[in-house]
């Protein structure tokens, strides 16, 4: 018996299934979950937020005294600067504003993840930097986008889904003129760095750099070492963190992680 049809047939579905699973492969890895995050905040934002009005500009990666940094989104307007972190997640979210971790719950399993506004404190003094600006122009704003929910009260400025378009537009008083805004996206558009895959390439490894014990630590905010020190009083006695060099002229500290 020729089994050459079957064995063709097979076959051509394999290579049809191949692509396919190389597909939800991405779609659900970290990177995946995290594009597909900023592909519908950019859907909304385009939707529901004036054009005219809050000018977009996504994945921006901006130098830094460590580094770099890379906002997922950023809204300049007349009523201010908007700073977005996206967090594309499932499950349930707890956490508060204070707190250095949060947690995803997904049925009976629990992780931890970086509370995303002090993630986001980065991004807002980057661009407090690269813009020349009052601190009380920028805005940092949270949106989790995905089937998550949140089991904790959340500031304001934590939001879901489109709920970030509610809090964006509820700033009313202007703070920059037409001409302003104007001059505030060409800084923006000169001061970042080129939107390139060696651009991103070179960002996560400055990540993960940062994130090895072993390499020299550089203070985010002066550019001094950081050295580790263990704190002597406070609810966090006994506990270690990293803090600036230059203390106390620079009183910058980062959590152990």
């Amino acid at each position: 018996m020729d089994f050459s049809p079957i064995i063709n047939e097979v076959l051509r579905v394999f290579w049809w299934l191949v692509p396919i699973a190389v597909i939800v492969g991405i779609l659900k890895s970290p990177w995946g979950k995290g594009y597909l995050g900023e592909l519908v905040v950019r859907l909304l934002a385009r939707l529901m937020l004036d054009e005219d009005i809050y000018h977009r500009v996504h994945n921006v990666i901006l130098p830094t005294p460590d580094g770099t940094t890379q906002i997922d989104h950023i809204f300049v307007s007349r009523f201010g600067i908007f700073a977005l972190e996206t967090k594309n997640m499932q499950g349930r979210i707890l956490g508060g504003e204070n707190q250095a971790q949060w947690t995803q719950k997904i049925y009976k399993q629990s992780f931890k993840f970086q509370n995303p506004l002090r993630q986001n404190f980065k991004h807002i003094k980057a661009l407090e930097a690269a813009l020349q600006v009052p601190a009380e122009t920028i805005h940092s704003v949270v949106t989790f986008v995905g089937n998550s929910t949140f089991k904790t009260d959340m500031p304001p400025n934590v939001t879901h889904g489109a709920g970030f378009v509610s809090y964006i537009k509820s700033f009313r008083e202007a703070v920059f003129s037409e001409t302003q805004v104007r001059a505030l996206l060409q800084s923006l558009q000169s001061g970042r760095l080129a939107p390139t895959f060696a651009t991103h390439r070179e960002h996560v490894q400055n990540l993960k750099s940062r994130a090895n014990p072993d390499v020299a630590r550089r203070c985010p905010k002066c550019g001094s070492p950081l050295v580790l020190r263990t704190a002597k009083s406070g609810s966090r006695i006994g506990q270690q963190f990293w803090g600036c060099s230059t203390f106390p002229k620079c009183r910058l500290m980062q959590n152990v992680t």
